[in-house]
């Protein structure tokens, strides 16, 4: 069966961690059925689907010391999936990350077989077939029938029911999803997904199994999405609906996230890395997998970019223009404004109060006083606020400029301000300047509800909370898959607690307030979090 790339395997920037090669037994042949079946260098493994997704799947098998058997049903496929992964052991070996006595082994383990039935004695299969599952249940109904009763059976699918796939079987508490990301010898992060027939035992050993491989294994339970494309899927969607807002443009809206938020790769350059068509289908599987929550709705604007062959690098257009010659467009920046000499700080900054340390350093005289309502004062008369979900024009007084969230303020390179509809010139200037004296670039966007960061990160935290929960999986493994999996700067619950889980709810129901359509309201799984005493006390 012919691999479809993971509609679901979104590439990211990683750093290879390498792998180490243990030595293994002597060539096995498609006759010679391997019989142990102990998690160890002994323990062989069969990979079905010989594209892209598994031919990675089977180098990292490999260089962990197993024999690997692959099998296609296209005829040559196999063959040539050894050719393509003995090539990529070879520039290993000339980038020093494995030696070649180590290639060598690991070539001698790997095994292209024409029939299923070569696969009988193998301890763990794992399918990287097309995304179908009648195509992945008809495949494992005929391998149960091959292997016994305790090999593990495997699928990789990154958006199809664990549980529908194990339906089809006689014994389905073997069956385990293990879904890998794309490329998978690179991206360390392993989603173990438990079907609701699935041994716990099972789930173990497949955990531990991917422990020994140099994964990071984490445990989820069989619900769409699994972990990070559940999690992850406002961090495309919230940017997109800025965009129809007509918030910022993409390039700017990408900027801010990466040089404010501290993600590697803004929305919009990555969806065009991925595919826009790949993207959009996982997205709009969610959505209906979860019956059309409007927390996972999909986007028109993406919709269009599909519709009209806009796909992305691979087609030379998306959001941005690939084509020879073309260049991405730069984000817009304030010009040089004076800083101001003096400001005053009232209240608590929260995540915020690193900027009074930025701005002494800069040279700036810092004043305080005692107030309720957190801000920063500037010389004019301007008031600084920390976004709330509130758009600049909501808040009373006149001359408000509100700022967008970073989880390190001295790290950002960018700041995005907006102002009220009531906000002069001299304000304007006077929080630009500020900033700019900080040593960041600064960014003005419309004034809508939650800004950039703010709203992104609020929902991306909303369905952690909510997901952890429902115990789909536990608050450390959330954090964990949305650093590994989609290389977020730090884990979601681990940024809403140094921002606050009550920040993060006031941003929430704010955006609720100006979008009524149940996309925006708190989860009880955030609100569980928070003190309903404090809540209830928010304006």
């Amino acid at each position: 069966m012919t691999s479809s790339d993971r509609a679901a395997s979104e590439p990211q920037d990683r750093i290879p961690s390498g792998a180490a090669a243990t030595q293994g037994p002597a060539t096995p042949s498609e006759s010679a059925q391997p019989q142990d079946r102990t998690p160890g260098p002994a323990f062989s493994v069969a990979v079905v689907g010989t594209g892209t997704m598994g031919q990675g799947i089977a180098q990292v098998a490999l260089l962990a010391g197993h024999h690997v058997y692959l099998h296609d049903v296209a005829e040559g496929r196999a063959k040539a999936a050894v050719g393509e992964i003995t090539a990529r052991l070879d520039r290993l070996v000339e980038k020093g990350r494995i030696t070649s006595g180590a290639r060598h082994q690991a070539r001698a383990r790997l095994v292209p077989v024409t029939t299923p039935g070569a696969l009988f004695g193998c301890g763990l299969v794992i399918e990287a077939v097309t995304e179908q599952l009648a195509v992945k249940q008809e495949l494992f109904k005929e391998l149960e029938k091959i292997v016994e009763d305790d090999c593990i059976l495997a699928t990789n699918t990154s958006s199809l029911s664990v549980t529908a796939i194990a339906g089809a079987l006689r014994v389905p508490g073997r069956f385990v999803g293990l879904h890998f990301f794309n490329p998978a010898p690179l991206l360390p992060l392993v989603e173990v997904v438990s079907g609701s027939a699935t041994d716990e035992a099972v789930t173990t050993r497949a955990y531990e199994l991917m422990k020994s491989w140099g994964k990071t294994p984490v445990r989820s339970a069989d619900t769409p999405g699994f972990i990070v494309n559940r999690i992850a899927r406002p961090f495309y969607a919230e940017a997109f609906r800025l965009y129809e807002e007509r918030a910022a443009d993409p390039a700017t809206i990408d900027a801010v996230l990466r040089e404010c938020g501290g993600f590697k790769m803004g929305p919009f350059e990555l969806t065009d890395l991925i595919g826009q068509d790949v993207n959009e289908a996982v997205t709009r599987s969610v959505w209906e997998s979860f019956f059309q929550d409007p927390k996972f709705t999909p986007s028109l604007a993406q919709q269009r970019l599909v519709q009209s062959g806009r796909l992305g690098r691979k087609s030379g257009q998306g959001w941005f223009s690939y084509e020879e010659g073309a260049s991405k467009p730069e984000p817009p920046a304030e010009p040089p404004a004076d800083a101001p000499r003096t400001v005053t700080v009232h209240g608590d900054l929260g995540q915020a109060k690193t900027l009074v340390r930025l701005a002494q350093e800069a040279g700036l005289q810092v004043e305080f006083e005692d107030d309720p309502e957190p801000y920063i004062e500037l010389p004019g008369g301007g008031l600084l606020f920390a976004t709330d979900g509130l758009p600049a024009g909501a808040y009373p007084g006149e001359d408000v400029v509100v700022f967008d969230w970073s989880f390190d303020y001295a790290k950002a390179t960018r700041i995005a301000l907006a102002a009220g509809p009531r906000t002069g010139e001299r304000a304007r200037s006077e929080a630009a300047g500020f900033f700019q004296a900080l040593g960041k670039k600064v960014t003005h966007i419309r004034d809508v509800p939650g800004m950039i960061v703010a709203r992104t990160v609020a929902m991306l935290v909303d369905l952690a909370a909510d997901a952890v929960a429902r115990e789909v999986t536990s608050e450390q493994d959330a954090d964990t898959a949305m650093r590994l999996g989609v290389n977020y700067p730090v884990g979601l619950l681990e940024w809403a607690a140094g921002t606050g889980e009550l920040a993060v709810a006031l941003v929430l129901r704010n955006l609720h307030e100006y979008h009524p359509t149940g996309r925006y309201g708190p989860t009880p799984g955030l609100l569980g979090r928070i003190d309903p005493l404090e809540y209830g006390d928010l304006r």
